[in-house]
């Protein structure tokens, strides 16, 4: 059996609705049946920071600025290459970051639907429990930085 490691670095795009509400950003992928952070692969070169705010840019089309590192989360899971099956062990270091510009409407191909959310709603709505833990993790220690 073959095992690799992957590396990938993603956002928690933050702002505060007219309300004063915590927001924060959701991508769908799969057909818009899954919700989840923008993240992706750590490419030659690129620090973690840089990996996050890029991807955050392509997939959700908005440019936010870092506030600060959150704990990573970790999983493994499966995908077939040709023909056999690869298991990949997966550690994503996400950032709190505020937005500042863009439009959601400018995401990239790989993404269905980009929305901001509620952070109650935004936690329901959440596909990963993983990422669950992160939203939580900005609501009850980090929210006030947005």
């Amino acid at each position: 059996m073959t095992t690799r490691f992957q590396l990938s670095a993603g956002g928690v795009v933050c702002r505060r609705n007219p309300a004063g509400q915590l927001e924060v950003v959701l991508i769908a992928t799969q057909g818009g049946e899954r919700w989840g952070l923008p993240k992706g692969l750590v490419e030659k070169g690129e620090s973690l920071e840089e990996t996050a705010l890029r991807e955050v840019r392509e997939e959700t089309g908005l440019e936010a600025e870092t506030i600060e590192r959150l704990e990573p989360i970790e999983y493994w899971y499966w995908w077939d290459e040709d023909g056999q099956k690869v298991r990949y062990h997966k550690k994503v270091y996400f950032f709190l970051m505020a937005y500042r510009s863009g439009d959601i409407a400018q995401h990239d191909f790989e993404v269905e639907d980009v929305r901001w959310f509620p952070i109650d709603q935004a936690i329901e709505r959440a596909s990963y429990r993983t990422e669950r833990e992160v939203l939580r993790q900005v609501k009850e220690r980090r929210g006030v930085l947005c």
